[in-house]
């Protein structure tokens, strides 16, 4: 990991060791992303998907953060392009007849005014399409959107075939820079995945890190370094996740976890503790 604990994406865009992820926290979502960027968190994901996320309350949180001082500069916040079959049919963000060129730039500026910024650092598709032109098409919107400098790079959610992501890959003129997948057995921890993510320099973020694997963060391996270390089982696995390329996302909200989460890089796991771990993926 680099030195000043970011990692750079193959579009020269810095994104934080770790990210604070905004999903189900309703009401709640601006008070607890205030409180995050002031202890530390400099990376924010959402999405424009009212079902799950309160993006407005993101922007809020955002902006009281900026009146304190703090320049956009310092943050990275990614939102998401959500289909429709992914929204709440009585809340969609953009018009639900229009082309999905359309709907993807609708819902782009729906974020800027949520968000109440002129860029994302990173728009993301929120899962991919089923039809191929379909998913072409919503490339080709996002790509326009990064054309013009609306985000800095662009990324994919929920993909677990190789072959999809590899097909978008070859047909994107501007390449997918990050993945975000739920980080769990049922998808072999996606190592193939995360094998091609290293040769082309695509940036794995993980989420349901923790929820999803209760066996490992429960095994002695992670609980003897947990103890060794005087760190949780939690910190130890997020800390191995960062030295293998991963960044992971954390939506507690518990004060004493974010800045447990934020103090992973305090400490780091030796080449043979990585590979221990390793074994229990």
């Amino acid at each position: 990991m680099n030195p000043d604990n970011y990692f750079t994406s193959a579009y020269g865009v810095r994104i934080p060791y770790i990210i604070y992820g905004t999903a189900w926290k309703k009401d709640c979502t601006a008070t607890l992303v205030e409180h995050a960027v002031s202890l530390g968190f400099r990376g924010i994901d959402t999405a424009c998907q009212p079902k799950h996320y309160n993006e407005v309350g993101v922007g809020d949180g955002v902006a009281a953060c900026l009146e304190q001082g703090l320049e956009r500069s310092e943050l990275y916040l990614q939102s998401k392009f959500t289909p429709l079959n992914g929204q709440d049919p009585e809340r969609v963000p953009y018009d639900s007849k229009a082309s999905l060129a359309e709907q993807v730039a609708q819902s782009f500026q729906t974020s800027l005014k949520n968000l109440q910024t002129s860029y994302l650092d990173c728009l993301i598709l929120h899962s991919p399409l089923a039809n191929p032109q379909q998913m072409e098409e919503v490339w080709q919107a996002m790509e326009q959107i990064f054309d013009y400098g609306g985000a800095k790079q662009l990324g994919i959610s929920n993909c677990y075939d190789l072959q999809q992501l590899k097909l978008l890959y070859q047909n994107a003129t501007v390449k997918p820079a990050v993945i975000q997948n739920r980080f769990y057995d049922k998808s072999q921890y996606d190592r193939a995945i995360r094998n091609f993510c290293q040769q082309q320099q695509i940036i794995y973020q993980s989420f349901w890190t923790l929820t999803a694997n209760p066996n490992v963060l429960a095994h002695a391996t992670l609980r003897s370094l947990a103890a060794n270390y005087q760190r949780s089982p939690a910190q130890v696995f997020f800390r191995y996740l960062n030295q293998i390329n991963i960044i992971p996302l954390t939506g507690t909200t518990s004060e004493t976890h974010m800045k447990e989460d934020l103090a992973i890089i305090d400490f780091e796991l030796t080449a043979d503790e990585c590979d221990a771990i390793g074994k229990l993926l």
